[in-house]
Parts: C-alpha cells; structure tokens; sequence
C-alpha cells in the first residue's frame, strides 16, 4: 500500500547527479562509463542510490533522478525511428545557444517502451509515490533539425501521440505522476498558445494519474545564466502562458522560483491548479537553509493553496555536486517541515 502524502509534499523536478563510476560528474549529455549489462546493472545501482538519496533527505514524491538517461530529451528521442542521429545539424536551442542535434529525416514511431522498464524497476524499491519526467513535445522539436515534417505544428503533434503511448504504459507500471518538461513555454509564447498546449494536452490524454508541466529557465550552465542575465529586473514570462495553462487539464503546474526575478504574485494566474513552487535555486553551488526555503513557500502561500502548494527543486540538479545536490534535498524537505509545523499550529 502506497504511503499518503503530507500537506506541501517535496519532490525534485527531474535529473540529480549521476555517481562518477556511471558518467562524468557535473556535466551535462556525460558519455556512460560502461557498456552492455555492466551499464544496465550500473544504472539500476545508480537509480537505488539517487533514491536513497531523496528517501533519506526526506523528499516525499521521489524519482529515478533521471540515472538511466544521458539527457531528459534526446534519450528519448534516440529510441524512436525516424531520426537520424548520424545526420546532425547545428540549431539554435530555444533562441539561446548552438547545438548539434540529429535530424528528421521520416516518419517519427515509437516502435517499443522507452522508460517503462526502468519506471516499473523504480516502483519495486518504493511503496512511496513516484513521479516520472519526460520531454514535452514542443522541446522535443526544438532538440531537432527536422527535414521531413517541415513544420514545428505537425512535428509536435506527431510527438504528442508518441509520448501519450509512453505515458499509458509508465501509468501501468505504477507511476503516479508523470511530469512534461516544457522549458521552451518561456520562449515561444505564440506557438505555446496557439498549438502548444493542445498539443501537450494530447501527450495526456486518457491518464488516470496526475500529470505536470515543467517550466523552467534552464539548468545552471553558462547559456543559460548568461540569458537570465538580459531578462531584467522582472522575469514576466510564466504571465504569457499561465492564464491557458491554468484552463488546461494539466494536474500540477511547475516554476521557477527561489533566486529568480519571477514576481511571486504570477502563480496566481493558475489558481486551482497544484502549483510546484521552485524553493532551490540550481544555478548555485550555495546551500540554501531551511529557512530561506521556508521563506519563498510562505510567499508562494499567498497565492496558492496549502492543500495545492508542492515544495520543488527550480529545476534538475545534473550540472551539481552530489554533495551540494544532497544538501539542498535537505533544505527543501527541512523548509517544507517549517511551514507544515506552521500551518499545523495555525
């Protein structure tokens, strides 16, 4: 029997650190260091550990911490047909930064599960809940050049039945909430309005579990620092989609909080829907304490409903230390234990 969540549940919003004997620490798109059934040992060994991890620093809705995959988009990208990783091509990635990135070249399938062995591997270690992230379609297209669809729309669209099968199949494994990371609805606000969020609501269409949209403004690596640097003193972006998102039958709504210059008063743009509230700023090597996460989620309760509020990391933890990433699960669960005992007394 699966254990009921405590008012202002805690969890991460994707990746954590992988172990150095996996990948290179601290570094994004690491090559494994293993190879055949040594790396599927690895990555379930690692999975139990980033699980431990999050048990012991008392994180209520746990994850795999992304350990079986090099990068939340492209692993899931490279399981489907239609895309040729050997044919690249160098994009600019949500207007930010130049990559290279393998290249549409047919029809896009997915001709087997992706996750869900993994996902059904992480249910057996825990009667906890369990929450599972995968790429939005409006980022997977964004990941890519695209020489046969020829149009974001259509491409979207295609990637949001894909990932619907992916999500009926990780629900069946016993997943509890399956979260869409949509870092590019704070880029493209057009598309996001026009088709973007129809499109996600497609990838979750039929699910019986709780679903979540994450929408962030990046790991803590240099483009993305150096871009938050030009947004000024006020970070209004979350207002160009909210007022959609809170009308969509997405569950739980995901932002970027503590350390950023989002004006807290936004989140009332979704009220009625759960709200992940970024407490721990992942762009800094500084440990938050207990209070300061305390402070940003008694802000938030402002304009969210305690019954509503999900304690969260801004975004995944991949680029830290596993030391640092440790100590700010601490913090998130520490300052959500403040509040809690707070609203108790009340």
């Amino acid at each position: 029997m699966k254990k009921p969540l405590p008012l202002l549940p805690t969890s991460t919003v994707g990746s954590l650190p992988k172990p150095s004997w996996l990948a290179e620490p601290e570094k994004l798109w690491s090559p494994w260091k293993m190879e055949g059934d040594e790396l599927t040992q690895g990555k379930q060994d690692a999975l139990r550990v980033s699980l431990l991890d999050q048990q012991v620093s008392g994180i209520d809705i746990v994850s795999d911490g992304e350990q079986t995959r090099q990068h939340f988009v492209t692993t899931f990208i490279e399981h489907l047909s239609g895309v040729d990783f050997e044919k690249r091509e160098t994009v600019t990635i949500r207007k930010r930064y130049e990559a290279s990135v393998p290249t549409v070249v047919g029809a896009v399938a997915r001709e087997k599960p992706v996750f869900v062995e993994d996902a059904r591997f992480l249910r057996r270690q825990t009667t906890g809940p369990v929450k599972w992230a995968l790429p939005g379609p409006m980022t997977m297209i964004d990941t890519l050049h695209d020489t046969h669809y020829k149009s974001r729309e259509k491409l979207a669209w295609e990637f949001a039945g894909i990932l619907n099968e992916e999500a009926r199949e990780l629900e069946e494994a016993g997943v509890d909430i399956i979260q869409f990371d949509e870092p590019t609805f704070n880029v493209f606000f057009d598309d996001v309005n026009d088709w973007g969020i129809a499109a996600l609501e497609r990838a979750i269409e039929g699910l019986k579990c709780e679903t979540a949209v994450h929408i962030c403004y990046g790991y803590g690596i240099k483009a993305n620092t150096d871009w938050k640097k030009t947004l000024g003193s006020e970070w209004r972006q979350y207002e160009e989609t909210f007022p959609k998102l809170q009308a969509s039958n997405i569950d739980l709504v995901s932002l970027e909080c503590h350390n950023s210059h989002v004006p807290i008063e936004l989140i009332e743009l979704v009220r009625g829907k759960k709200v992940m509230v970024g407490a721990i700023d992942v762009a800094s090597d500084t440990i938050e304490t207990p209070e300061e996460v305390a402070d940003t989620l008694r802000k938030a309760l402002q304009f969210v409903d305690a019954d509503k509020l999900y304690p969260c990391t801004n975004c995944g933890m991949a680029p830290l230390s596993r030391t640092v990433a440790r100590s700010k699960l601490h913090a998130l669960a520490a300052g959500a234990r403040i509040v809690r005992n707070e609203l108790a007394a009340a």
